[in-house]
Parts: structure tokens; sequence; C-alpha cells
């Protein structure tokens, strides 16, 4: 999809995640990757790998490729330090003027599986 509006709303909402994501994590000791809310609930450092998971995955669409991997959690620096460097990924590819392979919509919502 080439609508720059899209793409426009896309990384708005990039930039959206990056700043209440970084104003989640910012300060939280490297103790907090173990946080569960309840147990058997994901892991603050899981919730971490799967958020940069998701960033992956999106950047993976934009190629049209649909690639999904889970990650493992990281110590808490270097998920933090992955998070951002996802998000800056997929904004710069956004931002580029390389067509994108997947619909705008889908990257948003994720992909409707194929029959």
């Amino acid at each position: 999809m080439s609508d720059p509006s899209a793409r426009g709303f896309l990384r708005h909402t990039l930039a959206t995640l990056a700043y209440r994501g970084g104003k989640a994590i910012r300060g939280a000791p490297e103790a907090f990757s173990e946080f569960r809310a309840a147990p058997g609930s994901r892991g603050a450092g899981e919730i971490l790998a799967h958020v940069g998971d998701l960033m992956d995955w999106g950047l993976a669409l934009c190629d049209g490729r649909h690639q999904w991997r889970d990650s493992p959690a990281l110590p808490w620096p270097e998920a933090c330090a992955r998070f951002f460097g996802c998000v800056k990924a997929l904004d710069e590819r956004l931002a580029s003027p390389e067509p994108l392979r997947s619909p705008a919509e889908g990257m948003f919502q994720g992909p409707s599986p194929t029959p």
C-alpha cells in the first residue's frame, strides 16, 4: 500500500507506542523483568519480548513476508534496547520510499489468515 496517510497513521501509532512504552519501562530495575501481575501470567520481560516480536513481524510484513518468531525474554537492559531498536527499524522502513508489501490495515491489526 502506498497511501501516504496510511503510512503516516502507522508511524504516528508507532511513535505513540515508543513514547508510552518508554514511560512504562524507564527507570525500572533489572529485576522488573521477572515481575508477574498474577501467577501464570507473562512476566514483564516476556511481554517486552512479545512487543519486540510484534515490531519484527511488522517489519517483515512491510516486505511481504509472513514471518513470526517467539523470542525469549532478555535481561532487562537488553530487552529495553531491543524494544527501541525494533521500533526504530520499523519506523525507518515505514519512512522509506519503498512500497509496503502488505496493506497498512493488516499491519496494524494483524494479517488475516489465508484460507
